[in-house]
């Protein structure tokens, strides 16, 4: 047995037992980090302004600190990057995480010196657990491939400022730097197509024992792998490897043909990081749903989905949710973010432990005529009809289309097939089907006679992938959104349309 995995099993064994200890005490871990964040927060620009001094509850604190999205921020931001000290949280970030989506512009989200760790032992804490739960430790043997942003720092503010892929490679440990691909040199590429083809060189040939990514850019590699290898499946390439780890986004729509690409078992660990924080991972193989992270200076709360437009909406903590419903998840972090809306929803499918599962993006859904569909919806109607008509979706978003040229208005899908289903028009009906038996408002639309049934707009191969070189988001992190209620990026997308 290699050193590496003989150590690991120990340490496997010793966080996993802490992992199974943390489900019992979430509520109140919860309210413990509540104390703490409420403490230090009080001596803060923030802090003093909100009178974080006199809140000693929940109730105070939902009374005291309102929900905020990241635009609300960017005055305390601001003062960050002007050298001002003890914004939002003690000191100055150590760090700032540049994010940005399809549809919004660059976000600086700090990271602290007490909000680091977070990040870091989030990813090790699902890979232990997986360790022990599995038996298996042998990966640690071989070389792993972390799919990230380049590693290379600019300074905002006199801050270092990077994608958090690339902040949190500076911190792999050392022991495992031996088995990391690719190379730095490789990482800091910041052409997409380069680095890939990059990439597939330093790995062939390799024993790859893990690969980690987002799903879209990991299709991506394996495409490449294959197609330069005359076609030969990923096990074929890698018969050692035995995990991928994945997040960012919904694995369900890539998980048919990332399984086809690969040709063989290999485990797979989902866990849910953002910049904002590492949230939730999946620490069992045996169950769904993902850990919620409880205890790492991180404090929750839950909106109801359809109440996260109201002024005044509903706030529960941890204690309170249900299982089933749809939440917008809200954050309170040793990072210095109070009660900010990181754009996600979800839904429990457990309360013991605290398991969820990630449904969408708030602001991705489509409500043009009042039906409100959701990103979890969208995907349960493709890819059971993907399932019926024996094709694999590669990539889709999907648009209203409100002003045509001749009867009712409609949805239209923007869909790019492996291969394409024989009736494109059966096809959509089935898609239209499943969509009403989630969304009554829909089917309630349909039947009144204010929409058509959706219609499926086939698209060119790599269509997605033209797409997102076009507007200088190809790789990295950035996903294209599901759904949206105006018409950017369907005219965008319409020069690929097959």
């Amino acid at each position: 047995m290699n050193i590496k995995s003989f150590l690991a099993r120990p340490y496997a064994s010793m966080i996993h037992s802490r992992v199974r200890k943390g489900m019992a005490t979430a509520v109140a871990d919860q309210q413990a980090v509540l104390q703490y964040l409420l403490k230090q927060g009080s001596r803060t620009i923030f802090g003093k302004e909100h009178e974080l001094q006199n809140v000693k509850t929940y109730e105070d604190y939902r009374q005291a600190v309102p929900i905020r999205d990241y635009e609300a921020f960017v005055p305390y931001i601001d003062k960050i990057k002007n050298g001002e000290q003890n914004v939002l949280w003690k000191g100055k970030p150590i760090y700032f995480a540049k994010t940005s989506g399809t549809t919004s512009g660059v976000k600086y989200i700090p990271i602290t010196k007490e909000s680091i760790p977070n990040h870091i032992n989030g990813a090790r804490d699902a890979l232990l657990c997986y360790m022990a739960e599995s038996g298996n430790a042998s990966f640690a043997n071989g070389r792993m491939i972390f799919l990230s942003g380049s590693p290379e720092l600019e300074r905002v503010g006199g801050i270092p400022t990077g994608r958090l892929s690339g902040i949190v490679n500076h911190f792999i440990p050392r022991y495992l730097r031996s088995n990391q691909l690719p190379s730095y040199e490789t990482n800091c590429i910041e052409d997409w197509e380069v680095k890939l083809d990059k990439i597939v060189q330093e790995t062939s040939g390799e024993n790859m024992t893990l690969i980690s990514g987002i799903p879209p850019w990991m299709q991506m590699y394996f495409d490449w792998l294959s197609q330069r290898n005359e076609g030969k499946k990923i096990k074929e390439l890698f018969p050692e490897l035995q995990v991928i780890v994945h997040g960012g986004v919904n694995f369900e729509p890539y998980k048919t043909k990332l399984i086809d690409s690969l040709g063989g078992n290999v485990d797979m660990i989902e866990t849910f990081p953002a910049s904002e924080g590492f949230f939730a991972f999946q620490d069992t193989i045996e169950n769904n749903g993902l850990l919620l992270n409880t205890n790492a200076g991180i404090f929750y709360e839950f909106i109801p989905a359809g109440e996260i437009a109201n002024e005044k909406p509903t706030r529960l903590s941890l204690g309170d949710v249900k299982v089933g419903e749809n939440y917008a998840l809200i954050v309170t972090t040793n990072a210095g973010l109070w009660s900010y809306s990181i754009g996600d929803t979800v839904r429990f499918v457990s309360t013991d432990p605290y398991r969820l599962v990630v449904t969408g993006r708030i602001k991705h859904f489509i409500s043009a005529f009042g039906e409100h569909v959701i990103g979890e919806e969208v995907e349960y109607a493709l890819l059971n009809a993907a399932k019926d008509f024996n094709t694999h979706i590669i990539e889709f978003t999907i648009a209203p289309a409100i002003q045509v040229s001749e009867g009712l208005p409609y949805h239209e899908w923007f869909v790019e097939f492996e291969n394409p289903p024989a009736d494109m028009n059966a096809f959509a009906a089935a898609v239209n089907k499943y969509l009403a038996e989630k969304n009554i408002y829909y089917e309630d639309l349909i039947a009144g006679g204010i929409l058509q049934t959706l219609k499926i707009r086939p698209m060119k191969k790599n269509a997605f992938i033209e797409y997102m070189k076009s507007i200088g988001k190809l790789g990295g992190q950035n996903k294209v959104p599901r759904l949206s209620n105006d018409r950017k990026i369907a005219d965008a997308l319409a020069q690929w349309v097959a």
